[in-house]
């Protein structure tokens, strides 16, 4: 069994590190009429982690008032990411992401926040030709658009989005020893990450730490099962859940450079540290051997 440190200070903090990986990402706003659909939007086209099954995740970076906006509307920039180089699957996962959560809701619009892209996606060939042929191209609020035509008239999307390349999957984890401190504690830890330009967390608080080696290969990753407090008696000695612990919840960031990513990593555990019920704070890795990064914890706070 691991021993937890009472000392409410950065003694908390195992020393050990987050695995973290190469990935690619769009950065883009989304505008809307009002709040309530600008948020179902947002939220709807991010609501689904996907890259460990191959598809496309997301989060909100931040939301933006009527002068932040290409439009002078509402808008939300949102990430969406991709674990492999590959642009070309990229695009596509991506266009049902935007065809599916974002072009139904009313009076969207799409626009390119891309910073320093090393590439872009042509948006006509998965979402423009949603207008089966009738879509057309036209320079609005300063940039090249397509507009779709639709029932409600109609969506826009900026031609090209530009993808950069990004890390995902850094980490950290948090002991707790009731469900109140899950949620109140990790919510503290999104709300003061949420201040860090660059970066989502797209579980927000995830109760499911995998691991990639497995008993059923065809459904992928599976329960990283010593760290599950429920099975510490069936486990025995195998059981890495510290005495006292009850609950291991888990903050997932990706950022667009790693000084933003440890910065989130740095303010959402300082958070934690603040919190007498959080009784230490360790991360998730693969033993290094699958990670492009080694995220050191303690390394955080020279």
């Amino acid at each position: 069994m691991v021993n937890v440190l009472k000392n409410p200070s950065c003694e908390k903090i195992e020393d050990t590190y987050a695995e973290a990986f190469n990935g690619i990402c769009c950065r883009v706003i989304v505008t809307a009429d009002d709040e309530e659909t600008l948020k179902r939007a947002a939220y709807d086209a991010t609501s689904t982690p996907g890259t460990v099954i191959g598809r496309v995740e997301g989060g909100i970076e931040c939301w933006l008032n009527e002068n932040q906006t290409p439009d002078g509307r509402k808008g939300a920039i949102i990430h969406f990411w991709y674990d492999k180089e590959d642009p070309e699957k990229f695009e596509k996962e991506l266009s049902y992401r935007i065809r599916q959560d974002i072009l139904v809701k009313p009076f969207t619009s799409i626009f390119d926040a891309s910073i320093n892209p090393t590439g872009y996606i042509n948006t006509l060939k998965h979402v423009g030709h949603c207008g089966d042929g009738y879509e057309w191209e036209e320079e609005l609020y300063g940039r090249h658009m397509i507009v779709v035509p639709i029932a409600i008239p109609d969506f826009l999307i900026e031609r090209e989005l530009g993808y950069m390349k990004g890390i995902m999957g850094a980490n950290f984890w948090y002991y707790c020893n009731n469900k109140k401190s899950v949620l109140e504690c990790g919510r503290a830890a999104l709300k003061a990450i949420e201040s860090v330009e660059g970066v989502i967390t797209p579980f927000d608080i995830c109760s499911a730490a995998s691991k990639p080696e497995t008993n059923y290969p065809w459904i992928g990753p599976t329960t990283n099962h010593p760290y599950c407090p429920t099975l510490q008696n069936l486990l025995g000695k195998e059981s890495r859940v510290p005495k006292g612990v009850e609950y291991i919840p888990e903050i997932v960031i990706n950022g667009l450079d790693m000084e933003s990513l440890k910065k989130a990593m740095k303010v959402g555990i300082e958070v934690m540290l603040e919190n007498e019920n959080v009784l230490g704070i360790s991360a998730g890795n693969y033993g290094g051997k699958l990670g492009d990064y080694k995220i050191h914890l303690k390394e955080l706070f020279p």
